[in-house]
């Protein structure tokens, strides 16, 4: 084993139980004797913006992460002992320019005929996040062909990052710098800090963590995950031969179910057997 490990997680649906599959009864409690180790460091990696990851840490009770990664990728900010947090300007100051000197608002304002986008609310954007609510069934695809037609003749460089919202039954669409990804985030945070593929391992759930989940880096999706999610990262797993860099949680470690964080202590221990008893686990469990 390394001398430290970095576990980064998305948090809705993955470590967080909020979606509609049940939790095992212990799955937390686990991961949290897991990451009060010192061999290990932790990041949440989240569409969601500092306030609501805060709450998030509040309500469920979550552990104190090392580093949260923020704005589906947008910003990085690292948590100090006193729980300050340090917000890492060099990050946003190193993708704005994909954007070809253009705001947040010019963008908006070249989409607003597009039908079909419906803005966010004003506190899930940021200056290098652009946030629309979609159609759930709606034609993607060509929307998304259009988008980067109309970013392209402009010099504009963008990701769009398509997700959904199960509880809702809405679409979701990220529009940001195109160096500016959950994926290069995780990577410019591993780089900081001294860690390569072998030290670190990512959780996930859905359509906004696919690019983590096909990458390098070893990776876990949890059993909740949606059927279309589990089978878009088989494919491209396997067309960039990166299937053992995929791990996909069964629900058949330690009398536990697979889904929300009782699916990534199940992916953990796949990579990293040691860490089995850093859960407090019983030698004999499965």
């Amino acid at each position: 084993m390394p001398d430290k490990l970095l576990i980064c997680t998305d948090l809705d649906r993955t470590l967080l139980p909020n979606g509609p599959q049940p939790e095992s009864a212990m799955a937390r409690q686990y991961f949290s004797a897991l990451v009060e180790r010192s061999e290990i460091m932790l990041a949440y990696v989240s569409g969601r913006h500092r306030k609501l990851v805060q709450e998030a840490i509040n309500h469920y009770l979550l552990p104190k992460p090392d580093f949260v990664i923020g704005d589906v990728g947008t910003t990085i900010y690292h948590i100090g002992k006193s729980e300050d947090w340090h917000r890492q300007s060099a990050w946003e100051d190193s993708i704005a320019s994909d954007w070809g000197g253009k705001s947040h608002a010019d963008l908006k304002l070249m989409l607003n005929d597009m039908d079909g986008l419906r803005l966010q609310e004003p506190d899930k954007q940021n200056c290098l996040k652009l946030s629309y609510y979609v159609p759930l069934h709606g034609n993607h695809k060509a929307l998304n062909a259009l988008i980067e037609q109309r970013f392209s003749d402009a010099g504009v460089k963008a990701g769009l990052v398509w997700s959904e919202d199960e509880l809702a039954g809405v679409g979701l669409l990220d529009i940001l710098p195109a160096r500016a990804s959950k994926f290069y985030a995780i990577k410019a945070l591993m780089k900081t800090h001294g860690f390569d593929e072998r030290h670190t391992v990512f959780c996930g759930d859905s359509g906004n963590d696919i690019e983590v989940l096909v990458s390098p880096i070893p990776a876990v999706l949890v059993a909740n995950s949606q059927s279309d999610v589990r089978e878009r990262a088989l494919r491209l797993s396997r067309a960039k031969d990166l299937s053992e860099q995929l791990y996909i949680a069964k629900g058949d470690f330690a009398g536990m179910n697979g889904n929300y964080s009782a699916g990534m202590l199940e992916g953990i221990a796949h990579y990293y057997p040691l860490t089995r008893q850093w859960m407090g686990l019983d030698s004999g469990d499965k």
